[in-house]
C-alpha cells in the first residue's frame, strides 16, 4: 500500500519534483528549491520514513517509493513533471523513468549509481542491521563522513551538523526499510528504456557514489550527459550548491 507523502509545493511553470538522500529530508533541496522557483513550480517530497511523512513498517521497494511520488502527482491532477534526485532520489528516479515514460519531462540523476554489484545487498544488509541494533546513532558520523568532503566539514560545521541531525531523526524503521530498496538496486540493464532527457551529476570525491557509478549510467541512457563537480563529496547539492544549482536550472529550463 502507498504512503501519503509530506509535499511543499511551490512556485508556478512546468513542474519539477526533487527527491532527497537516504536520511535527509525536502529541506535537503532548500537551496535549489531556491533557485528554480521563480521559473517553475517545485515539489519537495518527504519520502516514506522520512521527515513528515509515515514510516510504515517492512521492506520497501524502489518501484513502492516511485508510486508514492506518482500518488502526489496523480493528487495534483500534474500529467509530467522534470525529476530531480540525488542518492536514493535519483534510484527511485529511475524506476519512475523506467515504470511511467510518458509522466516524466527531464531527468537529473545525481550522486547516483544504476546498480551497487555483487557486493551490494551485504553491504546495505550491514547497514540496516547496524540502525536496527543501534539506532540512527550508531551510523551517523560514517554518514556525515561519506555525505560531505573532509573539507567541507571543517569548512561548514554548521551545515554538517544539520544534516547530522536529519539523520540521528529519522525513523529506523524508515532509514530500514529504504535500506530494502537499495538493497535491490539493479536497473543497469533496463538504463535503455530511458529516453527522458537526462542529466547525469557526480561528486568527484564521493565514495559512496563515485563517478564511475555515474559513467556507468550515461553508457546506457541514449543521450545523457556527465559533469563531475570538482571536490564534491555525496550530497554535492548542499556541499557546492552554486555549482549544482546553476547546472540543473540551466538544464530545465534550456530550449
Amino acid at each position: 500500500m502507498g504512503a501519503r507523502l509530506h509535499c511543499v509545493d511551490e512556485g508556478r511553470g512546468e513542474a519539477v519534483v526533487l527527491v532527497h538522500a537516504i536520511g535527509c529530508d525536502h529541506r535537503m533541496w532548500d537551496s535549489l528549491a531556491a533557485s528554480l522557483r521563480p521559473s517553475l513550480r517545485v515539489l519537495r517530497v518527504d519520502l516514506r520514513g522520512h521527515g513528515a511523512s509515515p514510516a510504515p513498517a517492512g521492506e520497501y521497494s524502489l518501484d513502492e517509493l516511485a508510486e508514492d511520488v506518482k500518488a502526489v502527482l496523480d493528487a495534483r491532477g500534474i500529467e509530467r513533471a522534470h525529476w530531480v534526485g540525488l542518492s536514493l532520489g535519483g534510484m527511485i528516479g529511475q524506476a519512475f523513468a523506467i515504470a511511467w515514460p510518458q509522466r516524466l519531462g527531464r531527468l537529473v540523476l545525481a550522486n547516483t549509481t544504476s546498480s551497487y554489484g555483487a557486493e551490494g545487498p551485504q553491504l546495505w544488509q550491514a547497514r540496516a542491521k547496524a540502525v536496527r541494533e543501534g539506532g540512527m546513532a550508531a551510523i551517523a558520523e560514517v554518514v556525515m563522513g561519506r555525505y560531505f568532503s573532509d573539507a567541507f566539514r571543517e569548512r561548514e560545521p554548521g551545515i554538517v551538523e544539520r544534516i547530522r541531525q536529519r539523520v540521528l531523526t529519522t525513523p529506523p524503521q524508515g532509514y530500514i526499510g529504504c535500506c530494502a530498496a537499495i538493497r535491490d538496486l539493479d536497473f543497469t540493464r533496463d538504463l535503455v528504456r530511458i529516453h527522458a532527457r537526462t542529466l547525469v551529476i557526480a561528486g568527484e570525491k564521493d565514495a559512496g557514489t563515485p563517478p564511475a557509478m555515474s559513467e556507468e549510467i550515461v553508457r546506457h541512457i541514449p543521450g545523457a550527459r556527465l559533469v563531475v563537480i570538482a571536490g564534491a563529496a555525496h550530497l554535492s547539492a548542499v556541499e557546492m550548491a552554486d555549482e549544482f544549482n546553476l547546472l540543473v536550472r540551466d538544464f530545465l529550463v534550456s530550449p
